[in-house]
């Protein structure tokens, strides 16, 4: 029997990746279930060709490994790719992943972000700091205005702390940008956003925009430490 003539498209590709995904990291698809490509084909409705490049995507992404014997297993969390996007976005979306998703990124900022606040107050060219300051000030007129969690003030949030990392000089801290911040964004899409953001939170960015400006390394340094430990305790360790 020959195989359909269909050929891999993208959007159909990625839409059972995800719902594939989603599944692996709810636990939905626990680890060591077994599945071949005949059984993708049968659920999903898709060609063997089609099926064959999902389960390359998921073994990329550590989700799973195949062999001619077993058909397609999936792999302990261990094996994950846990820095890729996609897997940061299927926890997220996962009620019983999230608070972890979360906390996980939130403790991986705070071993970066305080540092690279460091190297900012040294590295940082005038720009930099000049734009620091207008975002953090941009912060506080939206939080201050009841908008803290409009998509404007996530905007200005992200931008503020993947410029500190940028601005740090340091290209592997840059490069780590995407993935720490999805903490933002992940708050925002699910709820966990204030529209009134603590008080205390918009002056730490201030504050470590100001440190920065006037490079001062170990103010800067312990004003993203403190900001951190405040976005901890209202957003990670409450909810």
């Amino acid at each position: 029997m020959t195989e359909s003539p269909r050929t891999p498209a993208a959007p159909l590709l990625d839409n059972v990746l995800d719902e594939l995904g989603r599944d692996i990291v709810a636990g939905t698809l626990p680890e060591g279930k077994t599945f071949t490509l005949q059984d993708l084909s049968s659920r999903f409705d898709i060609s063997r060709t089609v099926a064959r490049e999902v389960m390359r995507a998921l073994e990329q992404l550590g989700l799973v490994s195949s062999s001619r014997r077993v058909g397609i297993t999936v792999r302990p969390r261990s094996e994950w790719a846990v820095f890729d996007q996609a897997i940061i976005d299927w926890r997220l979306a996962t009620p019983k992943e999230r608070r972890h998703q979360l906390r996980s990124l939130n403790e991986l900022r705070s071993g970066v972000e305080p540092q690279a606040a460091r190297l900012a107050a040294i590295s940082a060219t005038d720009a930099q700091r000049e734009e620091l300051t207008g975002l953090a000030a941009k912060m506080r007129e939206l939080g201050d205005s009841g908008e803290g969690s409009s998509q404007e003030f996530l905007e200005a949030d992200v931008r503020f702390h993947a410029l500190l990392l940028e601005a740090s000089g340091n290209e592997m801290f840059a490069a780590l940008a995407p993935s720490m911040l999805s903490v933002l964004h992940g708050r925002t899409r699910y709820g966990l956003q204030p529209s009134d953001p603590a008080p205390v939170a918009l002056t730490a960015h201030e504050n470590l925009a100001r440190a920065v400006a006037e490079k001062n390394e170990s103010g800067a340094e312990e004003q993203s430490r403190a900001l951190l430990t405040e976005v901890s305790q209202i957003f990670v360790s409450d909810f």
